[in-house]
C-alpha cells in the first residue's frame, strides 16, 4: 500500500503548515513524523493534537509506563503498525516486560501483570471492545489512579485511537523499529 498523505517538502509548505512542523521539531518528539505528516494538512488540528498528545504521552497521572502500555494496547485493538513499531521500543525501555509486549501483540491478555498494569490493560480492552468500563474495572483504575488518572486513561485511549484513523487512513509508511511488526 502506497502512503496517501507523504511529508510535505518545506519548500511547499504553507506558513502556518511551517509553524505547526516547527511547534514539533522544537518540542520532545525532536522531528516530523508519524501521525504528524499527514495531519500538517490541517496546522490547526496539528497543533491541538500535538499539544494534548505531549501531555498524554510525556506527563499523564497515570505515569510514563502505563500510558505506553496503554498505547500499546490501542496500537493493537487498531492494527496501527506505525505507533506499535514507535512504541513496542519504548514501552520496554521504561519498564513494560517483553512478555506483556508479546501478548498483547498475539491479542493476548498477558498471565503476568503488575496490578496497575492489569487494571490498565483491563481498562483498555473493555473500552476499545465493549465501548464502555464495567463498575469493577472502573472502580479498580480510580483507586489505583484517583479520577484524573482515570481521565487521562480515557485520554490516552481516545487520542491513540484518533492517531490510528489517521494512520490507517492515510496509509502511513511503518518505521523501521527494533520491535517485531504486528501480526495480522
Amino acid at each position: 500500500m502506497t502512503d496517501r498523505l507523504r511529508p510535505i517538502p518545506p519548500s511547499e509548505m504553507t506558513e502556518a503548515q511551517r509553524r505547526a512542523a516547527q511547534a514539533v521539531i522544537e518540542g520532545p518528539r525532536g522531528a516530523l513524523y508519524g501521525p504528524f505528516v499527514p495531519l500538517l494538512r490541517s496546522p490547526e488540528l496539528l497543533e491541538n493534537a500535538q499539544r494534548m498528545g505531549e501531555y498524554l504521552r510525556y506527563r499523564s497521572a497515570i505515569g510514563i509506563r502505563l500510558s505506553e502500555l496503554a498505547i500499546l494496547v490501542t496500537a493493537r485493538q487498531w492494527n496501527q503498525g506505525v505507533e506499535w513499531a514507535i512504541h513496542a521500543p519504548i514501552a520496554a525501555q521504561v519498564g513494560v516486560p517483553p512478555e506483556v509486549i508479546n501478548a498483547i501483540a498475539r491479542r493476548e491478555r498477558p498471565a503476568s501483570m503488575l496490578v496497575d498494569e492489569s487494571v490498565v490493560h483491563d481498562f483498555c480492552i473493555e473500552l476499545h471492545q465493549t465501548k464502555e468500563v464495567s463498575d469493577r474495572t472502573y472502580a479498580d483504575a480510580v483507586a489505583l489512579f484517583g479520577e484524573q488518572g482515570v481521565v487521562d486513561l480515557m485520554g490516552l485511549n481516545g487520542y491513540y485511537t484518533f492517531l490510528a484513523m489517521v494512520m490507517n487512513t492515510a496509509r502511513t509508511e511503518i518505521p523501521v523499529s527494533s520491535a517485531p511488526p504486528l501480526p495480522k
